[in-house]
């Protein structure tokens, strides 16, 4: 592949922090609003790639926003090619190591720069990096929270009916309440509310231990899942690979991997039977590139985690593209938010990956 010939001439870092439609609610956290950083990478060739990493916690903005300034100034006059911009990083960033708030920062700028050069491509993203799929699977993942430790099941079949009502054939539910019972009459009551032929996906987020995953996955196998999400620790390879030989559900894990090393021996060990990798933890556009292509050779089928404006160009380009993880976070401040249709994701067709700011939108939910 042949990068266009751009140079940085600066970046600018802003932290917002948008009301969700629907507060999120999972066994670890509950939250109201999503804070993001929202990245603008400059050229001297007047192209401009984006990229915005949600952030979690308030609390991470301005330090991702501390990490990008720095960055900045380092890459003033860099060649914008993906390699440059990640060794000049790792170098300087050595003694903090390039996970956590480091390796999001680094990851944005990689995202942008794939943006900036495919832009001046003419071609969107997803057709630069070779990708020939117009349209991603997808699920809605905007509700089905758990919003206290007894399952409403009246709310949650109207929840579930509304989710799929939005134009999607797939919906996913959060599970991890104290009481299994209570776990178990949630599934139920959204499962009672969507077709047979539509799926239900369930997440934990790694709530369980091994003795409570394998009891509570059997049980729950005869619910009609059609994958269990994290279960337990992610970092438990030897716990996961357990549960992927003992269930029939499959097991879905990857979204809090951020190193590829990492994800090469996960696969290795057979610790998930679908793989869901996240585009600032993995290490961006060419993080993910490199994740697909070891999910093409353990053949593993492989999802996004967030960021759905970015991740469907990627899915488009990944051989073993599985799902797109629908979330409508930041389409509060995102001039165009990705379409839908028929269940499915339509990939954007724009030069980059689309992805644009509603300036009046970032300066009424600014962090400061």
């Amino acid at each position: 592949m042949n990068h266009a010939e751009l140079t940085i001439s600066s970046i600018r870092a802003r932290a917002v922090s948008a009301p969700m439609k629907r507060p999120l609610g999972t066994s670890a956290a509950r939250m109201k609003r999503a804070p993001f950083v929202l990245l603008d990478l400059y050229t001297n060739e007047d192209i401009v790639g984006h990229a915005h990493v949600f952030c979690y916690l308030d609390l991470a903005a301005p330090m991702i926003c501390d990490v990008l300034e720095v960055a900045g100034s380092l890459l003033k006059g860099a060649s914008l090619k993906p390699d440059i911009i990640r060794k000049i990083c790792d170098d300087h960033f050595m003694l903090l190591g390039n996970q956590g708030v480091i390796g999001m920062a680094i990851s944005a700028l990689d995202v942008a720069c794939w943006d900036a050069l495919s832009q001046a491509s003419g071609l969107p993203l997803s057709q630069y990096l070779g990708g020939d799929l117009s349209s991603i699977p997808a699920y809605n993942s905007n509700g089905l929270s758990i919003s206290s430790a007894v399952a409403d099941v009246g709310e949650i079949s109207d929840e579930a009916g509304y989710l799929l009502d939005q134009g999607f054939n797939a919906i996913k539910i959060r599970l991890g309440r104290l009481d299994h019972d209570e776990d178990v009459r949630a599934v139920r009551a959204a499962r009672s509310a969507i077709s047979n032929q539509s799926l239900l996906m369930s997440d934990y987020n790694q709530t369980l231990s091994v003795p409570d995953a394998l009891a509570r996955g059997a049980d729950l196998e005869k619910e009609g899942l059609y994958w269990i999400e994290e279960p337990i620790s992610y970092e438990d390879l030897d716990g996961n690979s357990q549960l992927t030989k003992a269930l029939h559900v499959p097991i879905q894990n990857g979204e809090n991997y951020s190193n590829l090393s990492f994800l090469a021996m996960a696969m290795t060990m057979k610790s998930m039977d679908y793989v869901m990798v996240d585009l600032m933890r993995i290490g961006g556009v060419s993080g993910w590139m490199h994740a697909a292509v070891l999910a093409k050779e353990a053949g593993i089928p492989m999802s996004s985690h967030l960021y759905p404006e970015v991740s469907a160009h990627l899915l488009a380009a990944t051989p073993t593209a599985h799902w797109l993880e629908y979330v409508d976070w930041g389409e509060v401040f995102i001039l165009n938010p990705i379409r839908f249709s028929k269940g499915k994701a339509e990939v954007p067709t724009e030069p980059g990956t689309g992805v644009f700011w509603d300036e009046d939108a970032v300066a009424h939910y600014s962090l400061g």
